[in-house]
């Protein structure tokens, strides 16, 4: 169970936490976020959700609504990674296994090398999306569809020989995970992460019944302010029943606030939640530690300047974007495209999760002058 607390309670300057506040909500009354959610935590407890802005786009909707839904894009990735994790912790795979091992139709010049190390560091040359992505999304194409292309698509350079960011990379582990555990990602996290936890509003992917009921727990997911190349496409679209149904193992899990807190308070507790252990210690520390740092045939600058965990980003020194100027060194974390960001810091003992519905690519420029005015706040 969480444990709550004042942000006073917490150990943060009361007037500067304040102004964090006023900082996002202007943003939402100017409209240049449509609406905002922020958990901070601390020492083993957390706030509880502050609200801000409205739940949907229109003129005049109804304030965020305190059970309030986001679907929090690339967050989704490191989740998945740590059920990728699991099966490590279990022997029924290495993180140097290759992942053609795993899917057969993956083998082909060039894709031999790529082992499973490679998805989860961004180091495997595959691309971020397929060439047909859009075309895939406008057709509702299954998860299957894009596996296939991702097994298919050439390499953009050798595996380790450089870092970019392939979220395609994160729907061949995905693939993997059902092939080793014999369960869709889904049913698997929901089963071996989501329910353990206790967070009940948690989905890698909208099940049916969350559109049943009247009204429907579909109403509860805050409508997201859509970019420009995604407006024309309401089927496919962040908001449209189609993508929320996806369940995209590199960006489609919908969750809440304080659900977000109990995955960042385990993080935080090295495995454990409550009596029970999930991870061991040492899966913690490895998916959080700088896995580039012996990938000898990566570019320098990619080992010491944009360092990667097992599907975390870790902090980057000199790079504002998302995570802000303050983060201590070994912080850790993700940002979603649909405006979202969760940061644990283990040297504060602490984490921030703030969930917007206003995109924020390509630099995160507000989550990152958020996370300065939080950090701010603690002493």
């Amino acid at each position: 169970m969480l444990s709550f607390d004042t942000p006073q309670g917490l150990g943060l300057n009361p007037a500067r936490f304040a102004a964090a506040h006023t900082l996002i909500d202007g943003w939402c009354t100017q409209g240049k976020l449509p609406a905002a959610a922020l958990v901070v935590g601390r020492g083993g407890k957390n706030t509880r959700a502050f609200l801000f802005g409205r739940q949907r786009l229109a003129p005049g909707a109804p304030h965020l609504r305190d059970d309030a839904l986001f679907l929090i894009a690339s967050i989704t990735k490191p989740i998945v990674a740590m059920g990728v994790l699991l099966l490590v912790e279990r022997g029924l795979i290495t993180l140097d296994d290759r992942v053609e091992d795993y899917l057969p139709e993956f083998a082909a010049e060039g894709r031999h090398g790529v082992t499973l190390r490679h998805l989860l560091t961004h180091t495997s040359g595959l691309p971020d999306m397929l060439p047909d992505n859009r075309e895939l999304r406008a057709a509702q194409a299954p998860l299957a569809r894009f596996v296939a292309g991702a097994c298919t698509v050439p390499l953009d350079f050798a595996p380790g020989r450089g870092v970019q960011y392939q979220s395609m990379g994160f729907a061949l582990l995905g693939e993997v995970l059902r092939r080793v555990s014999g369960k869709p990602c889904a049913e698997f996290l929901n089963t071996e992460i989501f329910k353990p936890l206790g967070m009940h509003d948690t989905a890698l992917g909208a099940p049916a019944e969350w559109f049943q009921g009247q009204p429907p727990t579909i109403d509860r997911i805050a409508e997201i302010r859509v970019p420009a190349d995604q407006q024309q496409a309401a089927t496919w679209n962040w908001n449209s029943a189609y993508w929320r149904r996806l369940g995209a193992p590199w960006g489609g899990l919908i969750t809440t606030p304080l659900d977000l807190a109990a995955f960042a308070q385990l993080m935080l507790r090295g495995g454990r939640w409550g009596e029970e252990r999930l991870f061991s210690p040492a899966t913690i520390a490895a998916a959080t530690r700088n896995q580039l740092a012996s990938l000898r045939e990566l570019p320098e600058d990619d080992r010491r300047c944009r360092p990667w965990g097992l599907g975390w980003r870790l902090n980057w020194p000199a790079h504002s974007a998302n995570f802000g100027d303050l983060l201590g060194p070994r912080s850790y974390g993700h940002w979603g495209a649909t405006g979202t960001l969760l940061w644990i810091d283990p040297d504060l003992d602490a984490f921030c999760i703030l969930l917007t519905t206003q995109p924020q690519e390509p630099n995160g420029i507000d989550l990152a002058r958020a996370t300065n005015a939080v950090i701010a706040a603690f002493v």
